[in-house]
């Protein structure tokens, strides 16, 4: 519409020069000023959707956290609901435990058993230790008196079988002084070794037993607020994804700036470039003062790939008759102003406006000043669905 009525002043001087002579209007004597009429409004709109691309594809994107249960079982308890804001460590809910409580418990139970065993080891180098002192004294005794036997006899005051007797006391008490060092070397190992190792594994256990007995109290990870959530006292909690028990929305990361997303026609990939000016109108922010109902932006990032044309593992071959519905490009936009990206509803839809304007020259000028023309029919889209009532409504992309 504003195309035609700034293009139709050919027409219109044509009008005026025929009342003024006094002639009537005809085809024929119309016929030029209608046919620039035409080419000067066919220029423009060429111009004005090819440098100032629109679309109606607009959100301000945000995730949700999915709560969903690390153990199966029935609910015992809700400490939540919906709408309710939630911080960091907040209980959400808790699952029937009586099984984590007994594993813990068990699990304990064999880690006090291996701390008595350790006492008793202890106890049992302490007796091997003993034993090893006892066999060396006697085994020392039994040298000397073995020596002296063997005098004896060289001097012919002994007897041979006296000194057998102490070489076979000799060979007995060194026998008894090799199993005595067995032991202490077996309590040693038991001490040093063998304990820690089982100590390590019951203390693995009973940290096993305690991680799945909190995995029965769900807390939050984030703070928000709890949405959709599904959980009654005695249901089930599964451990499934795609079946939460409640989500929450988190609160935006203040160091995270809130960029909208927006989908434009392939065409205007051409057209499109970081830096560039655009304006955006959400539905959530009109209002009748029209303050803040279209907020300036520019364009941060293009993506550098169309998702209709992702190729996923399949057991079935891809067929490109489904690529006949083209995707679109994918654009984020960050708003100009920081107070601003308070005022965006997460969610909300946006019509998103771009203006070219990095061409230099005479005809640069000229497309930047077409920029207005989009620029008020994007206003009027606005106030159009202030007074309808329905929304941003669009079209194709102009």
């Amino acid at each position: 519409m504003f195309e035609l009525m700034v293009t139709s002043f050919p027409a219109v001087i044509q009008y005026y020069l025929l009342k003024r002579r006094g002639e009537s209007m005809t085809v024929w004597n119309m016929k030029t000023a209608v046919f620039l009429w035409a080419m000067m409004a066919f220029a423009l709109f060429m111009t004005i959707f090819y440098f100032h691309p629109k679309t109606y594809a607009g959100v301000v994107p945000f995730r949700t956290v999915s709560v969903v249960a690390q153990t199966s079982g029935p609910v015992t308890e809700i400490a939540v609901e919906n709408g309710q804001r939630v911080e960091v460590g907040d209980l959400l809910f808790r699952i029937e435990n009586s099984a984590q409580r007994a594993a813990l418990a068990e699990a304990q139970a064999q880690l006090n058993l291996l701390d008595s065993e350790e006492a008793i080891a202890r106890d049992n180098e302490i007796v091997a230790q003993s034993a090893v002192e006892e066999a060396n004294t006697d085994l020392k005794r039994l040298d000397d008196d073995l020596k002296d036997a063997q005098t004896l006899l060289q001097r012919g005051a002994g007897t041979a079988d006296n000194v057998l007797d102490l070489q076979a006391e000799v060979a007995a008490t060194q026998a008894e002084l090799r199993a005595a060092e067995a032991q202490l070397d077996l309590a040693r190992i038991e001490i040093s070794e063998s304990l820690p190792a089982r100590i390590k594994a019951a203390e693995a256990a009973v940290a096993s037993a305690q991680t799945a007995l909190d995995f029965t109290e769900v807390h939050s990870l984030t703070g928000g607020e709890v949405t959709q959530l599904s959980l009654n006292v005695g249901s089930p909690a599964t451990t499934l994804v795609l079946r939460p028990a409640m989500i929450i929305i988190p609160d935006r990361d203040t160091e995270i700036p809130v960029r909208v997303a927006a989908g434009f026609s392939q065409v205007a990939g051409d057209t499109i470039y970081p830096g560039m000016p655009a304006e955006i109108a959400c539905e959530s922010n009109a209002n009748l003062l029209f303050r803040n109902s279209v907020m300036p932006a520019h364009v941060y990032s293009v993506q550098p790939a169309i998702a209709t044309g992702q190729v996923q593992p399949d057991s079935r071959l891809l067929d490109m008759g489904g690529a006949t519905q083209r995707g679109t490009l994918m654009v984020l936009l960050n708003p100009v102003y920081k107070e601003h990206e308070d005022m965006l509803i997460d969610g909300t839809g946006c019509i998103v406006q771009a203006y070219t304007d990095n061409i230099d020259g005479f005809f640069g000028h000229v497309v930047a000043a077409t920029g207005m023309i989009k620029a008020a029919g994007l206003r009027l889209k606005v106030f159009g669905s202030i007074l309808s009532g329905i929304g941003l409504l669009g079209g194709s992309g102009h």
